[in-house]
């Protein structure tokens, strides 16, 4: 897997950059391919903010995270983005109902 890391306004250390990879590897627990993952840090006055986008075979997953720490910010990116990929995993399973309620009562009355 190829990491793309962008920063505005700052440098990317060597350190920022383990911590980045390491968190993402967080993401490999739900066995899902991700296609192209592109990280932002950028540095605004008084916080640093983080952006993602990584597209992966169910549909991209999008996320922005801002704090007045760096490591935090990229933790609480990562959070949002196992989140979404929590939700795009089970979706299916979300349906309450394999059949509508007019379906099923239609199928009792006869």
């Amino acid at each position: 897997m190829i990491l793309n890391i962008t920063s505005k306004q700052m440098d990317i250390t060597p350190a920022i950059r383990q911590h980045v990879e390491d968190r993402l590897a967080k993401l490999e627990k739900w066995q899902t391919d991700l296609i192209n993952p592109h990280i932002v840090l950028s540095k605004e006055p008084k916080e640093f903010v983080a952006d993602a986008t990584i597209t992966t075979p169910n549909g991209p997953l999008v996320a922005s995270a801002r704090h007045e720490d760096m490591y935090a910010a990229v933790n609480e990116l990562i959070n949002k983005l196992e989140r979404q990929l929590n939700k795009i995993q089970h979706k299916g399973e979300a349906r309450r109902a394999e059949a509508s309620v007019k379906v099923l009562s239609i199928v009792d009355e006869e």
